[in-house]
């Protein structure tokens, strides 16, 4: 009798366990997420969300790559929006929720700071880059850049492709390049203005743009242009990359980040893009 009763205590354990199992697949097929569905964790064993960082567009490459790494080392994802540096500084003033700011030039952060807007003491210049003239990779044009240099005559009917020469740090750049070298007047009708570099380097890359000007980490990010020449440093202010945490941020890990951007993993990754590490 004993035996009769653990046997039928069995039957309705397994019956109840196949009757839970049928209810689970049903719900799986009812709704496919379900099934999708990870098993839960303790409590804060997710990952903590990480910074939200405004960047130049120039630093896509390099930076989604040096994100990437953080992530890997400390669980932590963070979110980046790219844009041209006025751009995203007009943002974070109107109350945009970025805890990072990498700008492209000093003017930006300047603007920024002077508004109260960055951080004290978490504000240093990060990179320096190089200016150069690209075409497409199947190009073959051979061009000296120095004073008075024919640009507007290789360029012809077609157009020179920069991002805005009022207030894109990278547009800024090359106006000041071309003035310098003495062929801005001659080149300003044929200049196709992007709202960014990146934008600017894809006119390029895209054929609708014989000749480019970016920067050297643009070029070095797209294999579909070619690098003509490198603008000389003294034809143009000093490019120079500050970075900050903005002064509203609550996010206990940016400045965490932007010390990892001085880290030996992070410095690997900006120089192999064509960044040079600034040590001021």
């Amino acid at each position: 009798m004993i035996e009769l009763t653990r046997l039928g205590l069995k039957a309705r354990v397994l019956a109840g366990l196949a009757l839970v199992g049928l209810t689970l697949t049903g719900l799986a097929f009812a709704n496919p997420a379900f099934a999708e569905q990870p098993l839960a964790t303790a409590p804060g064993a997710a990952a903590t969300k990480g910074p939200v960082i405004f960047a130049a567009a120039s630093m896509k490459t390099a930076l989604d790559a040096v994100a990437a790494a953080w992530t890997a080392k400390t669980g932590k994802a963070t979110s980046i929006s790219y844009a041209a540096s006025p751009v995203l500084a007009k943002q974070i003033e109107q109350g945009a929720p970025a805890d990072i700011f990498v700008s492209a030039d000093l003017q930006w952060m300047d603007y920024l700071d002077k508004a109260k807007l960055i951080r004290p003491g978490t504000r240093h210049n990060l990179l320096g880059n190089t200016l150069v003239l690209i075409e497409p990779a199947d190009g073959k044009t051979e061009l000296k850049i120095e004073p008075g240099f024919d640009l507007a005559g290789a360029v012809g009917s077609g157009k020179l492709a920069v991002c805005t020469i009022t207030s894109c740090p990278g547009g800024i750049y090359a106006k000041e390049a071309l003035e310098k070298l003495g062929i801005f007047a001659a080149l300003e009708p044929k200049l196709a203005q992007a709202d960014n570099i990146r934008n600017a380097l894809a006119l390029v890359a895209r054929g609708e743009a014989p000749f480019g000007i970016v920067y050297l980490t643009d070029a070095k990010a797209e294999p579909k242009v070619r690098v003509v020449g490198t603008f000389p440093e003294g034809s143009h202010s000093p490019i120079i990359y500050p970075v900050a945490i903005v002064a509203d941020s609550k996010n206990k890990d940016a400045a965490h980040f932007v010390a990892y951007l001085s880290s030996q993993e992070a410095t690997k990754i900006l120089t192999g893009q064509g960044f040079k590490i600034l040590t001021k």
